[in-house]
């Protein structure tokens, strides 16, 4: 009898040879084991391999229990001293910048009763250990001090006492949105509405959130002795009395860990900065150049007058404990870091999506109907739309097409969702933190160097997932719809792992359709957008700010798409469309494997890459999954100045132009195109890292980094978030960043919590390098 279908009527089975009691049939090997050999069976059979995916073994324990046992990790003494200076070196200038806020919010408290400043005595508020407390105007978490309305408990953080004393408070604005209308299924595919179009809006909407303030704060104001009153009702509070002074903590909690951890900084000598050892990168020669001989090395952009081109690109076997300190380099220069093969230092369970919804569906049918009905979201006009599961996993590997032969681009949103994706899927769990690589950052419960896995046991704690994106894609970029994360910026560090991928080929006459949509669509741009109808387009202006797509039947011809070959085809201004690096292609397939590249190729260096324009290693384009645009830190404040400049040449909801921007980056309206990434090369100098993520890639993206990806192939990813210190300073950027969003913003509530993370992470460190500090939170850390 077959161990994974439970039959004996189907044939020949493969016997193992090490248990010497489990079988298979060559159709369920054939099904569910296509990587597999049966000579690999014979020798250990899936069930000894801790990877079989049979109903019954994804709902052991015992896989799970033998993969966590390889997870947990265990650092000698000395690890964790070094762990903890490091740390302690990171994160002490954040600490203290708290403090020194805390100490001027004392100072005034001080002023206004009369008191000297050590005289001082703060009331302790009244807080749980498992309960969130929040800024009630700017949504922001409070750490320590804040003011509180001893009536209604609304409580205000000391960033908006502040603004509120400077009659300039940002925090909790509130403005109308502009809803985008639905035009119907034509409009989606270029075809005229049969509503009446809206015009374009005006200026007035670009930055609203600077330029528009709730009249309602305007009466909010500071007395002449700086206290604050409580706001009316029609703010949140009761108008009654003041805001007092209160700490979370112990009073002087915060300025004792201060005082104790600046004197082990002195006495290790920490104040002199991050120290690396003196043995040079080996990303770089000994004159700084970029050693293109490294194999470790993919070049992801063409930035002149830079070394950051290329990308730190190890393979998960090699890394070993001594490649810490070499990611440490590039991941502190904010650089991101793609890690290849790291599937292969896991158990080999399947990511196959049946695999997953197996693994997924519960023994007994206890809301089983409405599990099969999904969430997706269609990208194309970004809408919500319910599919059954099994539909949606059928479009997954065999695609899945709308009116005019368009393919359909849908994302799953939040499945399992992932604050339960250990509860729901266990094995997948460990399978997925077993493969981690640099776990002494990435793992969410034991990483030392994980900042987010400080806070105290019993606490609330951020969501950091894992989270599964599951979600479709072609080969061709499309210009609408096929955007499965536009451009945003994540508020702490992450990890993707590209866990399972499906092509779907395109027949000549889905290419021809998709062909004439694309030319259907620039005609519609052109007319909504810049009020150019096909009969005077000779009559563009000379500027360019009408010809952002250069589309029309050059552009459909400039995609270049064909089955079986990879194009690489010229710009007009020299530089490709790709990514607006150096060149453009559109990847496929032939069947055999083989990739053919049609441009002169460039030996750049040994391992090439999507953007080099060298030729492509083979198998690059056939492991590949999905089109990544990374943008610096520094290249931010250009690249919304370029958004805020061109908003209204993307479209959003229903395919409706942009009409109103509150942050460039965080309202992720935005996808930039191949077209629009020249642009913006062109007229800003900037361009991202753009690489293709291959099946089995860890790509780790430093917070503070916008980036978007889109699919050439369906895809399966998952993601984890983490709090490095190097990275804090930039989380700590965000949070202040979000809370000036408006209330209805949905980036607008802090819930990471990186400061609370600072203190007890600080704390934690002390402790470690100090065996007789006796630095505790009241009765938050124990």
């Amino acid at each position: 009898m077959c161990h994974q279908c439970q039959r004996n009527d189907k044939g020949r089975v493969v016997r193992c040879m090490l248990c010497k009691r489990k079988r298979y049939c060559i159709p369920c090997l054939t099904n569910w084991y296509p990587k597999m050999l049966e000579e690999e069976i014979a020798d250990a059979c899936p069930v000894c391999r801790d990877n079989c995916n049979c109903k019954s073994c994804m709902r052991m324990s015992g896989p799970v229990k033998r993969l966590e046992e390889r997870i947990n990790l265990k650092f000698s003494d000395d690890e964790q001293i070094l762990y903890s200076r490091y740390l302690l070196q990171t994160l002490l200038p954040y600490i203290k910048h708290i403090i020194q806020e805390q100490m001027k919010e004392v100072d005034i408290e001080a002023k206004i009763q009369g008191v000297l400043p050590e005289q001082m005595q703060c009331m302790q508020a009244v807080c749980r250990i498992d309960e969130r407390v929040y800024c009630n105007n700017c949504r922001t978490s409070i750490v320590d001090f804040h003011r509180s309305c001893l009536d209604c408990n609304y409580d205000l953080c000391l960033m908006c006492c502040c603004e509120i004393r400077d009659g300039y408070l940002q925090g909790g604005q509130k403005e109308e949105f502009i809803a985008y209308e639905d035009k119907g299924f034509d409009y989606l595919h270029g075809n005229p509405s049969k509503n009446k179009v809206l015009k374009c809006p005006d200026d007035s909407h670009v930055e609203s959130n600077s330029q528009q303030k709730n009249a309602a704060t305007s009466g909010w104001k500071a007395n002449a002795n700086g206290s604050i009153p409580c706001p009316p009702k029609d703010l949140g509070g009761c108008g009654n009395g003041l805001l007092e002074l209160r700490c979370i903590f112990t009073e002087h909690a915060l300025v004792q860990l201060t005082e104790k951890a600046e004197e082990i900084a002195k006495d290790l000598s920490l104040h002199l900065g991050l120290q690396f050892s003196n043995q040079q990168c080996p990303c770089y020669t000994s004159t700084g150049e970029v050693n293109i001989d490294n194999n470790n090395l993919r070049k992801a952009a063409s930035r002149e007058d830079t070394s950051d081109n290329y990308l730190y690109c190890p393979e998960a076997k090699d890394i070993q404990r001594g490649e810490l300190e070499h990611f440490q380099r590039h991941w502190a220069n904010g650089e991101p870091v793609i890690v290849g093969n790291v599937l292969e230092q896991a158990s080999g369970l399947s990511w196959e999506p049946m695999v997953m919804w197996r693994a997924f569906r519960q023994i007994t049918n206890t809301n089983y109907e409405q599990q099969l009905e999904v969430k997706a979201l269609d990208c194309l006009d970004w809408s919500e739309v319910e599919v059954n599961i099994h539909q949606f996993f059928k479009g997954y590997t065999d695609g899945c097409f709308q009116g005019e032969l368009w393919p359909t681009i849908l994302k799953l949103k939040d499945w399992p969702p992932s604050s339960e994706f250990e509860k729901l899927l266990p094995r997948h769990h460990v399978e997925f933190l077993c493969c981690l690589p640099f776990k002494e950052y990435t793992h969410p419960k034991s990483g030392l160097l994980n900042v987010a896995t400080k806070l105290p046991e019993r606490s609330i704690k951020p969501d950091m997932g894992p989270k599964s994106y599951i979600a479709y894609g072609v080969a061709q970029e499309l210009g609408r719809g096929d955007s499965v994360t536009r451009l945003h910026c994540d508020m702490s560090d992450a990890v993707n792992v590209l866990t399972h991928i499906a092509e779907v080929k395109l027949t000549e006459n889905q290419l021809a359709s998709i062909t004439k949509s694309k030319q259907k669509h620039h005609m519609q741009d052109q007319l909504e957008l810049y009020g150019i109808s096909s009969k005077d387009k000779q009559n563009k202006p000379s500027d360019g700010s009408s010809d952002f797509s250069a589309c029309n039947k050059q552009s459909s011809d400039r995609v270049g798409f064909q089955e079986g070959k990879v194009n690489i085809e010229q710009g007009q201004d020299g530089y490709s469309s790709q990514s607006g690096n150096n060149f453009v292609r559109e990847l496929g397939m032939e069947e055999s494997g083989k990739t053919e590249v049609v441009k002169e190729e460039c030996q750049d260096n040994g391992r090439s890459s999507e953007t080099s324009g060298n030729k492509i290693e083979e198998g690059e384009a056939v492991e590949g999954g999905a089109v990544w645009d990374i943008f610096r830190r520094q290249d931010v404040p250009k690249l919304q100045d370029y958004l805020k400049r061109h908003f209204r040449e993307f479209r959003y909801v229903h395919c409706q132009p942009v009409s109103q921007v509150f942050h460039p980056i965080h309202d992720q309206s935005f996808f930039l195109t191949m077209e629009h990434k020249e642009k913006l090369k062109k007229e800003y100098g900037i361009e991202p890292w753009t690489f293709v993520q291959k099946l089995g890639e860890a790509v780790f993206i430093p917070a503070g980094c916008p980036h978007q990806v889109r699919n050439i192939k369906s895809c399966i990813k998952v993601a984890l978030d983490f709090v490095s210190p190097e990275n804090v300073g930039e989380c700590v950027r965000l949070t202040e960043e979000f809370r000036v969003l408006t209330q209805e913003h949905r980036t607008q509530e802090d819930k990471l919590e990186v400061k609370k993370m600072i203190v007890h992470a600080v704390c934690e460190a002390v402790n470690n390098l100090d065996v007789d500090a006796k630095i505790k939170l009241a009765h938050r850390v124990k």
